[in-house]
């Protein structure tokens, strides 16, 4: 699991250094601030966890509406890692966030049977605004990362909100989709009986149904598809969260994934604010790749945030015609959520 790989890199890493070259390392390795934003929920439950378990965070911040956080942090406190952790609810949420480098949000509701993201929308949207409108005023220049559904919408609004602040910096708010990549690369895998760990997949579009585009001609290493099977799996890949929402039966939605691929795409962000270069993920982020205002595509994260936004590459005409079918739904919920922030005053 990610907390024995973590330990075990950290513990080889320090049986080779001097003490002085300790002092230099721990210089270089710096320790971050981090937030959970919604960490007594489903997903912000475990995310919390994993992040408690990477060595790069020093301070973990729990926040949520539940009077459970505090207790939550001190279950975690236990854990033997580095970070130390605090629970904040109510009005401690500009505390919560102060002077953090990265704010991680699941909050929110999640989808039952039937009910798509885009329904989650109205709770969500004031929710999600309400957070970062307490980021902007006290980590302005923190790492946002938006968990809270539907993406394609949430961070059109958060955008607004930090603009209507001053303090909106493109390269510091991205949509996680890294669950559709993770998705992908596990579906792939196990259809060609593969290493999941040697599969790469690119996820494009944005973070809900079809605006959901795997570019299975582009997985590494190279391999064919069989109509049927490329058609299966992208069907599989695109609706993937609606499975888990069926298989729990109202008792919420894909949760423990989610906080995995939330706490990878965190850990890939912390990697890269500590100077690590080449950290390339797929986000959904203010782009121009497209004519859609937030598109996801591999971006390369450095220091500052994103340091690159790159093109989505040659696709083939089964993907290109995907891409231009979703394109409206995408723009269309980029505008719904500009349009709400507009009504709101932002």
């Amino acid at each position: 699991d990610l907390s024995h790989i973590f330990f075990a890199m950290l513990a080889a890493t320090m049986k080779t250094l001097t003490p002085r070259a300790m002092s230099v390392a721990a210089q270089h390795n710096r320790g971050f601030k981090v937030a959970v934003l919604g960490a007594a929920g489903g997903i912000g439950q475990p995310l919390s966890l994993l992040m408690k378990l990477n060595p790069m965070v020093t301070e973990l911040s729990c926040f949520d509406v539940a009077p459970v956080t505090p207790g939550v942090a001190a279950d975690l406190s236990h854990c033997s890692s580095n970070a130390k952790c605090f629970g904040y609810t109510g009005e401690d949420l500009g505390k919560a966030v102060k002077d953090c480098q990265l704010v991680v949000i699941p909050a929110g509701v999640p989808r039952k049977p039937g009910m798509t993201r885009d329904d989650l929308f109205n709770t969500n949207a004031s929710i999600v605004a309400t957070l970062i409108d307490a980021c902007a005023k006290n980590c302005p220049k923190a790492m946002l990362l938006i968990i809270s559904n539907p993406v394609n919408s949430t961070v059109p609004i958060a955008s607004a909100v930090l603009k209507k602040h001053g303090v909106y910096d493109p390269r510091k708010l991205l949509g996680v989709t890294t669950l559709d990549v993770v998705r992908a690369r596990t579906f792939v895998s196990q259809a060609k009986g593969l290493d999941v760990n040697k599969v790469k997949v690119t996820v494009i579009g944005g973070h809900a149904g079809t605006t959901i585009v795997p570019l299975l001609s582009q997985v590494d290493p190279t391999m064919k598809f069989e109509d049927s099977e490329r058609d299966a799996l992208t069907h599989r890949i695109m609706f993937g969260g609606d499975e888990v929402v069926k298989a729990k039966a109202g008792g919420g939605s894909a949760t423990l994934s989610m906080a995995y691929a939330g706490a990878e795409m965190a850990g890939s962000v912390l990697r890269a604010l500590n100077g690590e270069k080449g950290v390339t993920e797929c986000s959904f982020v203010e782009s121009t790749v497209t004519d859609a205002k937030f598109f996801s595509s591999p971006v390369t994260l450095g220091k500052e945030g994103v340091d690159t936004v790159h093109g989505y590459g040659t696709v083939n005409a089964y993907e290109q015609k995907l891409i231009d079918d979703m394109l409206p739904d995408l723009k269309a919920q980029a505008d719904k959520g500009f349009e709400w922030a507009k009504e709101k005053g932002y």
